[in-house]
């Protein structure tokens, strides 16, 4: 079997074996969830709902607030008991709506609509943009957005992202083995509503078994593939994931996969599009790993949107020793955390616990010229030039050497001799320029 991948990129240990094994379970429903009014990119979602109401699962409880944003839906039935700012899971403080549940899970009506393939392409992207849908491998970008090209833009490749290269984290993967036909059915309905004339399920060599899975499903499927991909993060980046897949190159510089033709989604994105499609459900679970070197019992858990990361850990058994670090995704790209008091999002694919002894500082030291952060960035960039110029204030410098493109994989901080972090300056340095920007309209 050829293994197809991208240049540049690093080789971290999957450190999947802690959960990859485990089925999915679903989680107690929790007594109260928060729910974050801004769980994707673009503008956070305005509430249409007040202290006091009483609200059921399913319901719409916040609306989208303009063409790049979601509705958000109550996870339980309950009390709509907070309307105010709660902690994040990228590590901040961002409004949130809070339900106190009731206890007995009374839905909105839903529907079975087996045959839902043969509904129009605009019904069906209405139901997608009904249930909330955003990107959920991390990104979060408004699912009926990014079905939704521009006029000038022919879309012929889907491409399901089935990579799941971030450490640790095995949700999509136990996703893919658990409900195959349930993807498969959403990548349907993905080409449909595109038009596509071709659709790919990307999935990395550490997977073999859900490898296999798709390939014999897909082995009567004309226009269906699996694609089977080397080991090496960050593979399931887009612009990396579609070099491999398609050999096609998203330029740099603001480019988009529409610009070669291209859609990505997650499988787990697909697995909520058959969902929102076949029943008008809304997306209020999903599946997310508890996992890490000090966790008790490692799961991949269904649990509803806004459920405590502390009673996550809780069910999982609590931890072996005192937490050094809590990280809200994986280690590579996600959000280190003070504490658990944050709730899980629509983007939430993993949790991962470390002890203190794994959670050490290193010391950052001068650059040593070794050039070691540009052979692997996936983008061709010089993260050292850009970093060095943000940390010298000189914000054109960076933008001329990249600082809109990195996509913070972390790939650069990873190899660093020097501990240099790479990805906190340069993270800094979006944050000034975006600063910058906002000042002067």
């Amino acid at each position: 079997m050829r293994l197809k991948t991208f240049p540049g990129g690093v080789h971290p240990h999957d450190s999947k074996h802690y959960s990859n094994s485990k089925p999915i379970v679903s989680a107690p429903l929790p007594s109260r969830v928060i729910v974050p009014l801004s769980q994707h990119i673009g503008s956070p979602s305005t509430p249409i709902v007040q202290i006091g109401d009483e609200v059921l699962a399913g319901q719409r409880i916040a609306e989208a607030s303009g063409f790049v944003s979601i509705h958000h839906h109550a996870p339980i039935s309950g009390k709509i008991t907070k309307i105010e700012k709660f902690p994040h899971p990228v590590g901040n403080f961002q409004m949130a709506i809070e339900i106190t549940g009731d206890g007995e899970d009374k839905w909105i009506d839903l529907i079975d609509e087996p045959n839902y393939l043969d509904l129009a392409a605009d019904e069906l992207k209405s139901r997608i943009a009904e249930a909330g849908i955003c990107g959920m491998g991390g990104a979060g970008f408004p699912t009926q957005v990014k079905l939704s090209p521009p006029p000038d833009k022919q879309i012929d490749t889907i491409i399901l992202n089935g990579v799941e290269c971030e450490p640790f984290l095995t949700s999509d993967h136990r996703l893919m083995l658990e409900h195959p036909e349930e993807i498969i059915s959403g990548l349907k309905a993905i080409i449909k509503i595109t038009g596509a004339k071709q659709g790919m399920i990307g999935i990395e060599a550490n997977k073999p078994d859900a490898i296999k899975l798709f390939s014999d499903k897909l082995a009567k499927e004309a226009n269906l593939a699996v694609v089977p991909l080397a080991l090496q993060y960050p593979q399931g980046a887009e612009k990396q994931l579609i070099y491999a897949a398609t050999r096609r190159k998203v330029p740099n510089k603001g480019g988009l996969p529409l610009a070669v033709g291209v859609v990505v989604q997650n499988v787990a994105t697909a697995y909520a599009i058959h969902e929102a499609c076949r029943y008008k459900k809304p997306l209020v679970e999903r599946i997310i790993t508890v996992t890490g070197p000090i966790v008790k019992n490692p799961a991949n858990y269904r649990a509803r949107i806004g459920t405590p990361y502390a009673e996550l850990v809780a069910l999982s058994g609590g931890t072996t020793e005192d937490l050094g670090k809590v990280i809200s995704g994986g280690p590579m790209m996600g959000f280190a955390l003070p504490n658990l008091d944050a709730p899980m999002s629509k983007g939430s694919s993993g949790l991962v616990l470390f002890g203190v002894k794994d959670a050490h500082d290193m010391k950052e030291h001068d650059c040593l010229r070794c050039a070691r952060c540009v052979d692997v960035c996936p983008l061709d960039l010089m993260p050292s030039m850009i970093a060095s110029a943000v940390k010298y204030k000189n914000l054109e410098m960076a933008i001329k050497a990249g600082l809109n493109d990195c996509m913070k994989c972390g790939s650069c901080a990873y190899v660093c001799p020097a501990h240099i972090r790479l990805v906190q300056w340069i993270d800094t340095g979006k944050i000034r320029w975006a600063e910058q920007q906002r000042a002067k309209k």
